[in-house]
């Protein structure tokens, strides 16, 4: 899986990290399964992703226990 930077050209930038803010649980494993420290805990209440730090690789949402992570489509990009 690809978790490097944004030069490689492949279906994992296609992607972005989504969390659903009524279901996150705050519990931060996300944050720590970042390996490009994209997400933050927003005011103790949610997970937050930085689009612009997001690679796109699904560790978040794969290490989330609330299932709050969804991977979508990433807007303008082909």
């Amino acid at each position: 899986m690809f978790c490097g930077t944004r030069t490689r050209k492949d279906d994992t930038m296609k992607k972005l990290a989504a969390a659903d803010k009524n279901i996150c649980v705050a519990c931060g494993v996300c944050m720590k399964a970042c390996p490009r420290g994209a997400i933050s805990i927003f005011k103790g209440c949610y997970a937050q992703v930085e689009e612009a730090m997001c690679v796109g690789c699904g560790l978040c949402a794969k290490a989330c226990p609330a299932g709050c992570i969804e991977m979508k489509e990433r807007s303008g990009v082909q």
